[in-house]
């Protein structure tokens, strides 16, 4: 292959890891923000009121964004190195957008509950923070691998 193909796969790792990212935040804030929607909307049906913490459900997958960028930054700094980093940046990016998109799914359920008990939210939260740490295990991880 030529030196031109070879970085335009480099290119493809770069520019996935964040792209898959933010796709798993763009799903993940849209199921917590769905279920945040649901939430309030019962609140207001039953006169009680609606709490706004359940925002920060629906805001919490938007770190893995963040995430994918930092490790998108990393291996843009190895490119010219000789080193084939598109699988790393595929693999990344996907498993950062899935622990994405699951803490979403943990946080529509954490807005349901907590609007219907008004309880239990650090609980809730716990449950968001051990997700988000799998995806800071896979930025930590991969930086290590690759500088």
């Amino acid at each position: 292959m030529e030196t031109s193909t070879l970085m335009q796969f480099q290119d493809l790792g770069v520019a996935a890891v964040l792209a898959l990212a933010a796709v798993g935040s763009a799903l993940g804030t849209g199921f917590a923000g769905m279920a945040a929607i649901g939430a309030w909307k019962k609140c207001f049906a039953q006169n009680k009121a609606a709490p706004f913490m359940l925002t920060v459900f629906v805001g919490a997958p938007l770190s893995q964004t963040i995430y994918g960028m930092i490790v998108m930054q990393t291996l843009a700094g190895q490119i010219g190195e000789g080193s084939f980093f598109w699988g790393t940046g595929i693999l990344a990016g996907l498993a950062i957008g899935m622990s994405a998109l699951m803490q979403g799914k943990a946080g529509a359920g954490g807005s349901d509950a907590l609007a219907e008990t008004g309880k239990g939210f650090g609980n809730y939260i716990m449950v968001l923070g051990i997700i988000e740490t799998v995806a800071l295990f896979v930025m930590v991880f991969t930086m290590m691998t690759v500088a």
